[in-house]
């Protein structure tokens, strides 16, 4: 299945190294850069694992979403217990992490 994903990420230590996230990001389907640090992505990968891959080239550090249009899902790393909460408690989804 065809999936539309936007990607937002923050990379939270001085002198982090962007290129390897943007590779992985264009590694993964066809992309757009829409801002500094988010992006569409067009991609037969799902949420999960597309964020499962950027995470990887990531710092333990760093925030990561992934929100899938196609399906009204996400997937995230390392967001506050507070946004996780609203997000839990405010989604319209079946699936959200």
């Amino acid at each position: 299945m065809q999936y539309n994903l936007f990607i937002s990420y923050d990379l939270n230590n001085p002198g982090q190294n962007y290129e390897k996230v943007i590779e992985r990001i264009k590694s993964l389907g066809n992309w757009a850069k829409l801002q500094k640090s988010h992006w569409y992505l067009d991609t037969n990968y799902s949420q999960k694992h597309v964020a499962e891959k950027i995470w990887e080239v990531m710092d333990s550090n760093d925030n990561l979403l992934v929100v899938n249009s196609t399906t009204n899902d996400a997937y995230w790393f390392n967001l506050s217990p507070e946004v996780v909460k609203f997000l839990q408690d405010k989604w319209n989804s079946r699936s959200v992490v």
